[in-house]
């Protein structure tokens, strides 16, 4: 991994620290809500013998509950090196190592080495990306068929939140920064690729979307 954009390397550090967190708050109290949105959405569109693509992948628990639930083989990638090694920890721990493959790296830097996929999922990812435009037409050109997202609403408290989590990596001199970007222009970029929104939800905070290619 190269990781050249400052961004991308404060990134790595930054979710590096919290993986171990990650992984035990999913074994204690499973999906957080808008997560278990995302699920309902993928189970309406269907994975069933699918090729999953998942970006920030963390520490496998989506992707891997998909394949126990019947997708075919799944593809994690990751900029923080320790989510990548506790999705390859679980991964065994769950028998499903033989189906997974994790990969070290920006997608934005290593697209061109990845393999299309039936399902690509990115949760909680889009807002961690300063190019969103650049990420979501990156990953539909991935995908062959469904294309399912968790990405921030935008409305005034969403965006004071990103402002103080902002704020608060300036002070610790962290180059990494939450994005809340346009849900319309989202939208628009899926949709001009090809695809149909066949479900969506929301919480207080985060916006689920399921996109089928037409």
């Amino acid at each position: 991994m190269s990781c050249c954009c400052p961004h991308s390397r404060s990134a790595s550090r930054f979710f590096s620290f919290f993986a171990g967190r990650y992984r035990k708050r999913f074994e204690k109290k499973g999906f957080e809500p808008s997560q278990k949105q995302l699920m309902k959405g993928l189970e309406q569109a269907g994975y069933q013998g699918s090729k999953v693509l998942e970006i920030g992948s963390g520490v496998g628990h989506l992707h891997q509950t998909l394949l126990e639930q019947g997708a075919r083989s799944a593809v994690g990638v990751d900029l923080a090196p320790k989510m990548i090694d506790e999705a390859r920890h679980w991964a065994q721990d769950r028998s499903l190592a033989d189906r997974t493959q994790y990969i070290l790296g920006d997608f934005m830097e290593i697209s061109d080495s990845l393999s299309d996929a039936d399902v690509t999922v990115l949760d909680k990812v889009v807002c961690c990306y300063p190019d969103a435009d650049g990420l979501v037409h990156g990953t539909l050109s991935k995908t062959n068929r469904v294309y399912a997202l968790t990405y921030p609403r935008d409305r005034w408290y969403v965006r004071a939140i990103m402002g103080v989590m902002a704020g608060a990596m300036k002070i610790v001199r962290s180059d990494f920064r939450p994005y809340v970007h346009d849900p319309r222009m989202v939208e628009k970029w899926i949709t001009g690729a090809g695809f149909s929104k066949q479900y969506q939800d929301h919480n207080l905070v985060w916006l689920s979307q399921v996109y089928v290619k037409t």
